[in-house]
């Protein structure tokens, strides 16, 4: 099972993208393992995942991020910040399995 992270300054916000992430999985049968964790639980949780992808808020934390993942074979991508704060879980739900596939 695909399992990824959304992280963001307090995990607040993308908790609430996370069980819209949910659902549209859940609806399209498909078998994935998504939470949200604050910044400071990145290099805790990181072995953990395939993929993490950044709230626009902390896009800024991307090149510091992806040296920590690639190193050990993962990818940190931003969330498009439309879908982003459109709750859109359907398109960003598309956009992190397009990573993963």
């Amino acid at each position: 099972m695909k399992k990824i992270f959304l992280c963001c300054n307090a995990g607040m916000s993308t908790s609430m993208l996370v069980k819209k992430m949910r659902l549209v999985a859940e609806q399209q049968n498909i078998e994935l393992e998504i939470e949200a964790y604050p910044l400071e639980k990145f290099n805790e949780v990181i072995d953990s995942y395939d993929l993490c992808l950044l709230g626009p808020q902390v896009r800024y934390k991307r090149d510091e991020f992806n040296k920590i993942a690639q190193a050990k074979g993962k990818r940190v991508e931003p969330i498009n910040p439309m879908d982003y704060g459109t709750m859109n879980g359907e398109k960003v739900l598309a956009f992190a399995l397009s990573l993963i596939a």
